[in-house]
């Protein structure tokens, strides 16, 4: 009877409540800046400590534990985005990923890239460095319909877009663009980082042809390690930016001269990895399959519309539309007279952490935190 008893209590909890105790920075701060910067979980710190650990006191002795982690690394980020382990390639970042697929395609004049002006930097600049190169770029904005995208679409060659917007939270309907670019013969390239993690997405559901994104932000891993997914079609098609040992197939015979690539997604793995990393990155990844992306996206979406809701109730006007179809765990905010650097202070010196970013102030909080400590954060703004 006490079993049934505690075992109703588990059944119960919440999300946050069940995962709180993985999450220290709690004791510390109300962290509502993932799309900065994520605290680590403990799973994720403790599997790098032991990795430092274990190099303190072996040193490489141990190196087919590290081929084993790469491995499980590459196996996690594939299910967690519905693809192949062939089709994950480990990098340093997000740049990273999707200059890897701009340098690496044959491009000739006449091609031309669809992209949205909204976009953070590292999905701006690859494209800028090649329309200065002569390849067309139509730049479109996040708010326009699915017809204007169909249309930039007609003739293209590339869609680059992210799964959610950096600064206003929006969710791009990556379903409906990825069924555009099928019927248009156009590559889909999805710059992830801001919505992986939070948001399922489904790379063969939605036609995904390639998709980056580092693990420091919704994925709750470290910095300097991150995924590139590009299917199987495209690898043929995308030389690799930077070549090193490990982009061969006989990279393990250090003999060889042999430069025939990696069979799978390999192919665009430079050199040695960020073990560390990968180490950490694999805990982070596993601690999410285990709890599911699709039952952490409604716990973030409704904390983001809390912050919505909260911060308008007191005047603030929030940046975008945020309807249950495009909202994601980014708010952004401003009020008239308050300067957003100056109030972000103020949080802080409250113990709450938020970001300034382009003349406003931009919260993102994870499954783990709890509506409570959103409401600390709306009754601590002026």
């Amino acid at each position: 009877m006490a079993a049934e008893f505690g075992k109703n209590i588990v059944e119960e909890q919440t999300l946050w409540e069940r995962y709180a105790g993985e999450f220290p920075v709690r004791q510390k701060l109300v962290y509502l800046n993932h799309a900065a910067v994520s605290p680590l979980s403990r799973r994720c710190a403790n599997a790098m400590k032991h990795l430092a650990d274990d190099c303190l006191h072996f040193g490489s002795l141990h190196y087919s534990e590290w081929l084993d982690v790469y491995q499980g690394l590459r196996v996690a980020a594939a299910k967690l985005i519905h693809a192949e382990p062939s089709e994950i390639a480990l990098v340093k970042n997000t740049s990273e990923g999707i200059a890897t697929v701009a340098m690496g395609l044959d491009w000739k004049p006449g091609d031309r890239i669809v992209g949205f002006r909204e976009e953070f930097p590292a999905n701006v600049y690859p494209w800028q460095r090649l329309q200065e190169k002569g390849i067309e770029v139509t730049w479109l904005s996040i708010t326009d319909s699915l017809d204007q995208i169909d249309t930039a679409c007609r003739g293209a060659r590339l869609l680059a877009i992210s799964f959610v917007q950096f600064l206003s939270g929006y969710r791009a309907p990556v379903l409906e663009i990825g069924e555009i670019c099928r019927r248009r013969g156009c590559i889909y390239l999805i710059d992830a980082i801001q919505g992986l993690g939070a948001f399922p997405l489904d790379v063969k559901a939605c036609h995904v042809d390639a998709l980056a994104a580092d693990g420091h932000k919704w994925l709750i891993g470290p910095e300097g390690c991150g995924i590139l997914y590009i299917n199987r079609s495209l690898q043929e098609r995308v030389a690799p930016a930077e070549f090193g040992w490990t982009n061969v197939a006989g990279y393990a015979d250090y003999a060889s001269r042999d430069m025939a690539l990696r069979p799978d997604a390999g192919r665009y793995e430079c050199g040695t990895l960020n073990t560390i990393g990968c180490f950490g990155l694999k805990a982070a990844l596993d601690l999410l399959l285990e709890i599911g992306v699709g039952e952490i996206a409604p716990a973030v979406q409704s904390l983001g519309d809390r912050i919505a809701r909260g911060v308008q109730a007191k005047g603030y006007e929030v940046l975008g539309d945020r309807t249950p179809e495009t909202g994601a765990g980014i708010v952004s905010f401003r009020k008239a007279g308050v300067e957003p650097a100056q109030l972000v202070a103020r949080l802080r010196s409250e113990g709450i952490a938020a970001a300034p970013r382009a003349g406003w102030v931009r919260t993102s909080p994870h499954f783990y935190i709890s509506p409570t400590e959103i409401d600390r954060l709306v009754d601590a703004l002026p």
